[in-house]
C-alpha cells in the first residue's frame, strides 16, 4: 500500500470538484520511494459513472463520494434514526443521474413495531413496483444480512445512508477483518453520530468491493435541471412522452400523463409529492 499524491492539478469530466481523484479511480502512479512507500499519481483514467453530492462547503461545486460502480446500496431505517422518504428519493436520483443501480436495505427491523412494519410495507410495495430491490435486514437478530452479503459478491459497492443506520455494523458482522469502529445514536436527538470520517474502499474475500462512505445528512442533487428531473423518476420517465406538451413539468399543464397517472393511483402519490418538493428546492439554473 502506497501514500500517493496527486500531480499538479486534475480536471476531469469537465465538472467542477472539490475532490478531483475519488474512491474508486482507476489511476497510473509512479513510485518515488519504495522504502517509504510513496508514490505521484500522474494519470486518471475516465469514469465510467461517479456518484456526487453538493459539497457541504460550496453548493456550487460538487464532491464526488465514488466511481466506477456496479451499484449501490442505501442503509435506510423507520426508527433511530429515521429515514425521511425524500431523502431515499434524492438517493435514488442521484444513482439514476448515473446509470447506477440502487438497492434499498431497511436495517434495524428488531426495533420495529406495527406501525414500522406497516410503514415498511408500503414502501415496498411503491420502490418495488417501479423496480428497486428491498431487502429487509436486521444485524442483531442476522435477519437479511446473508441475502445482502451475497448482493456483494463479485461487484464493486456503495454504501451510504444516514449515520447511526447501522452501516459499519453490517460491515463488521459479515465482514469482521475490517473493524470498523461503530457508534451508538445519540439518544438527546435521535440521531446518528458520525464515525466514518471519509470514503474507503475494502476488497472482498469473496470478490468485489465496497466502498463504505461517511454518514450523509443531505443528499443535494447535482447535474440535473429541473427540467431533467422526472426523467430520474422511473414511473414518470415511461410516461413523459405521453404528455400532451414535450416540455411538460407534470404540476398544473394540461393532458399531462404524469397527473393522470397519479389521480389513477398507478403513481404513488408520496413519490409524486417527493418530486414536487425537490423541483421546489432546486434552483433554476442547470448545473
Amino acid at each position: 500500500m502506497y501514500n500517493a499524491r496527486i500531480k499538479g492539478i486534475f480536471k476531469i469530466d469537465e465538472i467542477t470538484s472539490t475532490n478531483p481523484i475519488a474512491v474508486g479511480d482507476e489511476v497510473e502512479m509512479v513510485i518515488e520511494d519504495i522504502a517509504e512507500e510513496s508514490a505521484m499519481i500522474d494519470k486518471i483514467y475516465d469514469r465510467r459513472n461517479y456518484v456526487a453530492r453538493v459539497s457541504p462547503h460550496n453548493k456550487w461545486q460538487h464532491h464526488i463520494i465514488a466511481s466506477n460502480l456496479d451499484q449501490s446500496i442505501l442503509f435506510a431505517t423507520l426508527k433511530e434514526p429515521k429515514t425521511s422518504q425524500g431523502f431515499i428519493d434524492r438517493f435514488l436520483i442521484s444513482c439514476e443521474s448515473y446509470h447506477i443501480p440502487a438497492i434499498i436495505v431497511f436495517n434495524k427491523a428488531d426495533l420495529y413495531k406495527k406501525k414500522e412494519m406497516e410503514k415498511f410495507a408500503l414502501l415496498k410495495e411503491i420502490y418495488e413496483a417501479i423496480g428497486y430491490k428491498i431487502v429487509l435486514v436486521s444485524v442483531q437478530d442476522n435477519k437479511g444480512v446473508d441475502e445482502v452479503k451475497e448482493l456483494l459478491h463479485n461487484k464493486t459497492t456503495l454504501l451510504s445512508g444516514h449515520s447511526g443506520v447501522g452501516k459499519s455494523t453490517f460491515i463488521n458482522a459479515v465482514f469482521p477483518q475490517f473493524n470498523l469502529r461503530t457508534q451508538e445514536v445519540s439518544g438527546w436527538s435521535g440521531k446518528g453520530l458520525h464515525t466514518t470520517t471519509f470514503a474507503e474502499m475494502f476488497d472482498l474475500d469473496s470478490g468485489g468491493q465496497i466502498i463504505d462512505t461517511p454518514g450523509v445528512r443531505e443528499f443535494g442533487i447535482v447535474d440535473v435541471s429541473k427540467q431533467e428531473l422526472s426523467h430520474f423518476f422511473p414511473e414518470m420517465r415511461a410516461l413523459i412522452n405521453d404528455c400532451q406538451f414535450n416540455n411538460c413539468m407534470h404540476i398544473n399543464e394540461p393532458g399531462c400523463a404524469v397527473k393522470d397517472a397519479v389521480n389513477a393511483g398507478t403513481i404513488a402519490v408520496d413519490r409524486y409529492a417527493s418530486y414536487l418538493t425537490i423541483l421546489d428546492t432546486m434552483e433554476d439554473k442547470s448545473y
